[in-house]
């Protein structure tokens, strides 16, 4: 049996590019989630000069 070398190659060529389009992705999505939680907190109630 023997091993095709060059299919072996594109195969690990194509799961380095997956997985780096994966860790891309998840650091993206992290840094809109947190952007998104931060906007998101409860934020104080301004008071206007005519309801005194």
């Amino acid at each position: 049996m023997e091993i095709d070398y060059a299919l072996l190659g594109l195969l690990v060529l194509a799961l380095i590019i997956f997985i780096t389009w994966l860790i891309r992705r998840n650091i993206k999505d992290k840094k809109k989630f947190e952007k998104d939680s931060i906007q998101s907190e409860i934020k104080p109630e301004k008071h206007d000069a005519d309801h005194v």
